[in-house]
């Protein structure tokens, strides 16, 4: 047997044990019905309760800490983590910019699957009746409208007024999923040429949205939705044949 295949054998071992491990930390969290933010026991206790090595214990809660399930508080102990999409952010940034080498175009196909989730929640928002309070929602826009006028509307209003949309769902997910898009959607654009846009279109779309949300107007939701993405789309092909020339 070569060394290589022994050292292949090694780490597969390694990384089954580990697996195992974060298996059975997951299980504890769940059986003592710890939440997030809860204290864990130490590192001590974990490897006495789960009879395992210290390095495994180390390796198995580095990954947890990876994906938001633990976190470690220097000087201050583990607890159970909040639910982060962190891990798929970075994964969905990397994948994007090597499609590009590959002759793909995963920030489109991204874009896509946020039209097609917009487009499903703005609907539900209309067909369940919860857009009647809009306070929030009219002051991002007029906050919008100002922007327009002063020539650029900014990224963080944009992306607030998504927020307030599908704020009434009451579904933490949403936004966690689609902040998660739209921080990859933001990272991967500073890889393209600057966007040129009309920054009163860009305003004009998010009204067409915010009025037919306001109206009950589920048709009209839809129609300015793909407008509104289909606007990106274009932002984006600009970008793309600027910064190909």
């Amino acid at each position: 047997m070569t060394a290589a295949r022994t050292r292949g054998r090694a780490t597969r071992g390694r990384s089954s044990r580990t697996e195992e491990v974060q298996q059975a930390i997951k299980q504890l969290i769940l059986e003592r019905g710890l939440a997030s933010g809860d204290p864990m026991p130490t590192e001590f206790e974990l490897v006495e309760e789960l009879d395992v090595s210290r390095n495994s214990l180390r390796e198995a809660l580095k990954a947890l800490q990876a994906v938001g399930i633990v976190e470690i508080r220097h000087g201050f102990g583990m607890y159970v983590g909040s639910m982060s999409l962190g891990a798929l952010v970075d994964e969905l940034t990397f994948h994007a910019r090597m499609s590009k080498r590959q002759g793909r175009d995963d920030l489109a196909h991204l874009v896509d699957v946020r039209e097609v989730l917009e487009r499903g929640l703005v609907e539900q928002v209309i067909d369940r009746g919860l857009a009647s309070d809009t306070a929030e929602l009219d002051e991002i826009m007029r906050r919008m409208d100002a922007e327009a006028e002063a020539g650029q509307v900014t990224p963080e209003t944009d992306r607030l007024f998504h927020e307030l949309l599908y704020r009434p769902l009451a579904n933490p997910i949403v936004n966690q999923l689609l902040g998660a898009f739209w921080d990859v959607y933001r990272t991967l654009q500073h890889d393209l040429a600057p966007v040129r846009q009309e920054a009163a279109d860009v305003a004009q779309r998010h009204r067409d949205i915010y009025e037919a949300l306001v109206s009950g107007d589920r048709a009209a939701a839809a129609t300015a939705m793909a407008a509104h993405f289909r606007g990106i789309r274009e932002r984006l092909d600009t970008a793309r044949d600027d910064s190909a020339s």
